[in-house]
């Protein structure tokens, strides 16, 4: 099963990271768009990217919600129906929430960078540390550490959890004080 390390941090913007990613990257930045649903499910995270051009990829995951690096198992399958299966899933599991981002991913060896507009949250950092077999996850966090260092990115930046948690976490409480499971959605 694929597994990597990843560590995801609040910026101040991502033109102003850029700059410093591409300097270290193998390549150039590539634009992506993509749309997250999230379902309801027992164990882990369940998410259907829509990527608007007719392609997606139902994600499960595994991943502690901890700052720093951490380690995520995760199985990817890709389908050329996004919206048909995001209307089934819905149908049989319900919306937990979604979120739209526009992203820049670059790549540094095996780690990729991900320099993330969220829509209704701002700009952050992602890095995802792809282990080979071999690789222990120190040596991945060890590998992010590194990236971290090189791209500034002190400690009290660093983020747990997903995107969907900090967008529930600012949603309106209804009467009553208790949040409702129900869609967030943030715009692309």
């Amino acid at each position: 099963m694929p597994r990597n390390i990843e560590v995801k941090a609040r910026i101040a913007s991502v033109e102003a990271l850029l700059p410093i990613a591409q300097a270290l990257a193998d390549g150039s930045a590539q634009a992506i768009a993509q749309d997250d649903t999230f379902f309801v499910c027992a164990h882990g995270r369940l998410k259907l990217r829509d990527f608007g051009d007719g392609r997606g990829e139902l994600i499960h995951y595994h991943r502690a919600d901890t700052e720093g690096p951490k380690r995520s198992d995760y199985v990817r399958v890709p389908t050329d129906e996004p919206a048909a299966l995001r209307e089934a899933l819905t149908r049989a599991h319900g919306v937990l929430g979604r979120v739209g981002k526009q992203r820049l991913l670059l790549r540094v060896g095996p780690t990729r960078i991900h320099l993330d507009r969220v829509g209704g949250l701002g700009d952050f950092l992602e890095l995802e540390v792809v282990l080979r077999d071999e690789q222990t996850e120190a040596d991945g966090a060890a590998i992010a550490e590194a990236l971290l260092q090189q791209l500034g990115i002190a400690a009290d930046q660093r983020l747990s959890g997903a995107y969907l948690d900090l967008l529930a976490s600012r949603a309106p409480r209804p009467r009553g004080g208790r949040r409702q499971k129900g869609a967030i959605v943030a715009p692309a």
